[in-house]
């Protein structure tokens, strides 16, 4: 005979047994964006005035585009996760939560696709 509980089978799982993933991904993501804040917020004060031509050079760099990639992808991750856990917090019918948390995904996709061709054509003098 055990004297465990069920309790040893939920933890760390949620509901629907990601949970836990959600929350990390979502501190990994905000500590990821803290860094690449930074270098945003460095090279934007750098090419304060500068025209077309000089920040295009600028994002021509692989290290520069590199950088504003992975700062488009782990904003538009921590945005999704972020409205994820509204949605699924405060809209309590589930047709219309549901649909709600796709045109989440839909958006946050849209973003990181349209800020994603921007970088690269501006990166490859597109």
């Amino acid at each position: 005979m055990t004297m465990r509980t069920p309790l040893k089978e939920a933890r760390w799982l949620g509901s629907a047994k990601e949970g836990s993933d959600h929350f990390w991904l979502q501190r990994l993501t905000g500590a990821a964006n803290f860094i690449l804040v930074i270098f945003a917020i460095g090279f934007a004060i750098c090419h304060i005035g500068a025209d077309h031509a000089t920040v295009k050079t600028a994002l021509g760099h692989p290290a520069v585009a590199l950088f504003a990639l992975l700062f488009l992808a782990s904003a538009t991750i921590h945005m999704r996760i972020g409205m994820q856990v509204i949605i699924e917090d405060y809209v309590h019918g589930t047709a219309l939560k549901l649909v709600l948390l796709m045109l989440n995904t839909f958006f946050a996709i849209i973003v990181a696709a349209a800020g994603g061709l921007s970088i690269l054509k501006l990166a490859f003098g597109g």
